[in-house]
């Protein structure tokens, strides 16, 4: 929609001009000639701005400007001033009007003034709308179960968020170890500060000390200007390390002594630099066999296991899938803009039976799927992907059950194929489609992966993922 300005001035000359000028530049333009028709226009119909003179009969700028704060207060109110009042013009900024231009007017002034006003009115019901999204989507309620389990990471959630103590954060991956993460911190008198994530398996170890702690210009090839580490961003707020099991020793003992110090040393740099830093971690990996395997530092595996909360995974609460499935049915029915109403209760018995190897990110995948393909209201059985149906969706043991030898004998080869292309399926779709790391749950290497899913026409290994095959 066209932006609306109100002007307002008692000069029918200044009314023309910026009626002509304001709908070239494309907003749509309502002017009127005193305050008083002003106000009684602005109670019938909505405005992103108005444009006032100052000086009027009946109703002045001033009153107006009062008038407008008090009862539309996101409106943006800019002042038209004559030379020898802008005294005046100011301390009207001081009660809220965002600019004042001078007559006679500098055509390109007024333009850009009235761009830049209606830009940082945009923008700040822009961060409106963030803070607002950021409360809904990671407050403590968005954490979706009325199991014994959930409410136990509740109370957690609730008596750690008040506290400014490390946490790690264990359990298997899918299981919404970094929602617990964001729950914490924004239900904490950290909320309005940065949350930052860094996913401690995804950043090359030759970077991962710039990543963390920063670099100097000229510190090495391609530091081309100074950069702040996650740590000096984070400052103030909480650090999120994702897969922190993954940290090369080198970085651990960096880490360790940013949190035993906390001061961190950018890369190049001879002083160090003071932080304030909420560390919150998690892995789904056993940290304590890596301490014992010496993959591991014990004192920093100390530092961040003051409170532990582990996630459980989805198939030991079960009874929250109805909760959780329609959770998500709701949200991609907005994002999709679909009008999925309902899921069945056979659909929803059939979701129960499965196993979900990838938790309630597999759950999730799940449903975001049915809602992109159903056609209809209800999302019946027949609607769900084909492995969730399958023996109830449950893992299986390879049995022979089944398989019926008759007189003319079976064809061996052809019959573990296809076990084989389906068990190689429902590992893709559990690991989310990243192949490698449906081998591993497959216990093959990514070569005999990549082998198979040629073999079977299930697609292309990616450059990133081709990148990784070492």
């Amino acid at each position: 929609m066209k932006p609306r300005i109100l002007v307002v001035d008692d000069e029918e000359s200044i009314r023309e001009f910026l009626d002509i000028m304001l709908r070239k530049e494309g907003y749509e333009v309502t002017c009127v000639e005193d305050g008083q028709k002003a106000i009684d226009i602005l109670a019938k119909k909505s405005f992103d701005m108005v444009i006032s003179d100052l000086q009027m009969p009946n109703v002045t700028g001033i009153e107006l400007l009062h008038h407008v704060k008090d009862h539309y207060p996101d409106l943006v109110f800019m002042m038209i001033t004559a030379f020898g009042t802008t005294e005046t013009a100011v301390e009207a900024m001081k009660m809220g009007a965002y600019d004042y231009v001078t007559k006679p007017f500098k055509l390109d002034e007024v333009r850009i003034n009235i761009a830049n006003a209606l830009r940082s009115q945009h923008l700040e019901f822009e961060n409106r709308s963030l803070k607002k999204e950021l409360n809904k989507e990671y407050s403590f309620q968005s954490l979706v179960g009325n199991s014994q389990a959930m409410h136990r990471i509740y109370d957690l959630v609730k008596r750690v968020s008040t506290t400014p103590t490390n946490v790690l954060i264990t359990g298997e991956s899918g299981t919404g170890k970094e929602m617990v993460a964001k729950a914490i911190h924004y239900n904490g008198p950290l909320k309005d500060k940065p949350f930052i994530t860094v996913n401690c398996g995804a950043i090359p170890e030759s970077l991962m000390e710039s990543e963390m702690f920063g670099h100097k210009k000229g510190s090495f090839t391609g530091a081309v200007a100074d950069k702040a580490g996650l740590f000096e961003v984070a400052d103030g707020g909480t650090l999120f390390l994702d897969e922190v099991g993954e940290l090369p020793l080198t970085i651990q003992v960096k880490l360790l002594r940013a949190i035993q110090e906390r001061v961190v040393r950018r890369v190049g740099a001879t002083e160090d630099s003071a932080v304030n830093v909420r560390l919150i971690a998690a892995t789904n990996r056993n940290l304590e066999a890596m301490v014992d395997d010496g993959e591991f530092r014990q004192d920093l595996f100390y530092r961040l296991n003051v409170i532990q909360i582990k996630t459980p995974p989805l198939r030991e609460r079960k009874d929250d899938i109805g909760l959780l499935a329609n959770h998500f049915l709701q949200k991609y029915n907005d994002r999709l803009g679909k009008t999925v109403n309902s899921i069945s209760s056979d659909a929803l018995e059939v979701l129960k039976k499965y196993d979900y190897p990838g938790n309630v990110r597999e759950l999730e995948n799940i449903i975001e799927r049915t809602v992109a393909l159903e056609a209809g209201a209800t999302i019946l059985p027949e609607s769900l992907p084909p492995f969730v149906k399958t023996v109830g969706g449950s893992r299986q043991m390879v049995s022979s059950e089944g398989i019926e030898i008759t007189d003319e004998g079976i064809d061996l080869d052809k019959v573990i194929g296809q076990i084989e292309k389906e068990l190689i399926i429902k590992a893709i779709h559990a690991a989310n489609g990243v192949k490698k790391k449906a081998a591993k749950l497959l216990g093959i290497t990514f070569r005999s992966m990549r082998y198979r899913v040629e073999k079977y026409n299930l697609g292309s290994i990616s450059d990133e993922e081709m990148d990784d095959d070492v």
